[in-house]
């Protein structure tokens, strides 16, 4: 049987779906990826077959610089990211204005490449990615059954009277409590605001249904060109396959939704198999043979079994990334290691592209570099610290490992506010946490154990859990069930 894998050109697309695609592979079957030329080498590295397919004008292979990309693809990511220092309502407002060229890219052209793949692959079954809406549009007008992979929070997905792009909930940090957002001089400043008052959050729902309604129309017209004989949709944003499979564990998600979601499988996460790093395993001994203790008030770092942690008692580490995008935020990344170097903790600092000198200076025992394997890492942290995408937050979830989460965009909010829910993480806003604040919070997840002992055993439990069955097997599981 063949599996076809259809994905944006983006890494953090590709890894978990390409990671998901694995027990499919394992049970002797073919699989076979369309994608762009970007994540050619990512697909060969899983030893897949690669069929081109450009979904949309951007790429990524893995670290994202705007310098790299086609001309508005340039000037569109320059503007995301002069959004995220003004606040979460700015920035989920441009990512509202930008999405009709973002997720549509010349739809009616890209769902015929994507149904002259299909005829050409002859695949038994198919998964996509949610926000791939070209393929998906192609398999809706081509009759094509296909099993709808939601990457992101879930919310993604919206569900009830949400709207997609307006987030339902949000951490504390962004809240109305201190008095407002946009608008408010005394809340704004050199920072940029990060408080959500009434109106700005009234203004951007309005702003999503607009987006919606035209992104909707848009579907619409090219669905009419494909498959006239069709329905028109209600809402694109909330078209979805026939199996739905998120990439999320059910035990973060907010239980208030669940009765408004369509039938689904929580796939937990996709956590991939890493090449080894003879450097980062260097680095990892190293802080095996000296053990100091961090400056941690109220008890010691966080210890859990099952860890990937070296042989010997290993010095407590923080792992700290921002993703492929978010990474430009190094100023952000300069008032986080300072906070680390305040109490004394090792670190280990994906900086993408990010400039080194904002981190300010760099102790010996630190290891920076432009790309760390994630997963490895975060089997021996004892926390980390994320910008909250949900390949960063469902795999530490699967290391067991706690968060101090720092959302810009997108679901990264939702996913934060789950975290907060449940105890696992602690959330700031990026652009206003001070280095003590910063601190504190890395304090209090590194003795999680100690100030937080329901939710310590409440995430040991979740870990568990998502190791004893991975969202590989729940995903072939669910793809062959009734084959």
């Amino acid at each position: 049987m063949t599996l076809l894998v259809i994905s944006p050109d983006y890494a953090s697309h590709l890894l978990p779906l390409a990671t998901l695609a694995t027990e499919w592979r394992e049970r002797g079957e073919r699989v076979v990826v369309a994608t762009g030329p970007a994540t050619a080498s990512i697909v060969e590295s899983f030893g897949f077959e690669r069929a081109h397919l450009q979904l949309g004008r951007g790429s990524n292979p893995g670290v994202i610089r705007a310098e790299e990309q086609v001309a508005d693809e340039d000037a569109s990511l320059r503007g995301f990211f002069d959004a995220t220092r003004l606040g979460m309502i700015e920035t989920l407002g441009y990512q509202a204005r930008e999405r009709l060229t973002d997720l549509m890219w010349q739809p009616v052209e890209t769902a015929r490449a994507v149904l002259a793949v299909v005829a050409e692959v002859a695949p038994d079954r198919i998964i996509v990615d949610h926000l791939a809406f070209s393929a998906r549009l192609a398999l809706v007008a081509g009759g094509v059954p296909y099993a709808d992979v939601v990457l992101g929070h879930p919310t993604a997905l919206p569900v009830g009277d949400e709207v997609y792009g307006c987030p339902p909930e949000w951490p504390a940090a962004f809240d109305d409590a201190a008095g407002g957002e946009a608008g408010v001089a005394a809340e704004t400043g050199a920072g940029g605001a990060t408080r959500r008052d009434a109106a700005g959050i009234a203004g951007l729902r309005e702003l999503c249904e607009r987006v919606d309604a035209s992104f909707t129309a848009e579907w619409n017209t090219a669905l009419a060109e494909l498959a006239p004989d069709l329905p028109p949709s209600t809402s694109a944003f909330g078209e979805h396959g026939e199996l739905l499979l998120y990439n999320y564990p059910g035990e973060l998600a907010d239980p208030a939704r669940e009765e408004l979601l369509p039938p689904h499988v929580w796939l937990g996460s996709a956590v991939r198999t890493e090449p080894a790093d003879p450097e980062v395993e260097a680095w990892l001994a190293q802080g095996a043979a000296v053990r100091r203790v961090p400056v941690i008030e109220g008890g010691s770092a966080l210890t859990r079994t099952g860890r990937q942690e070296p042989a010997a008692a290993a010095e407590p580490f923080v792992y700290v990334s921002f993703g492929s995008f978010l990474s430009v935020r190094s100023d952000v990344l300069g008032r986080v290691a300072g906070a680390l170097r305040t109490l004394g903790v090792r670190a280990a600092i994906a900086l993408g592209s990010g400039t080194r000198e904002d981190l300010g200076e760099i102790p010996s025992d630190w290891l920076v570099r432009e790309f760390l394997p994630q997963v490895r890492l975060l089997g021996a942290a004892s926390a980390a610290v994320t910008h909250g995408g949900n390949n960063s937050v469902t795999e530490a979830m699967t290391a067991g490992v706690p968060l101090v989460v720092l959302p810009f965009s997108t679901d990264q909010f939702a996913g934060a506010a789950a975290l907060e829910r449940t105890g696992f993480g602690v959330a700031l806003a990026p652009n206003t946490a001070t280095e003590g604040e910063l601190a504190e919070a890395l304090q209090h997840v590194l003795a999680l154990a100690e100030s937080a002992p329901d939710a310590a055993a409440g995430l040991a439990a979740l870990a568990s859990a998502l190791n004893e069955v991975p969202g590989r097997v729940r995903a072939a599981t669910a793809l062959t069930a009734g084959r």
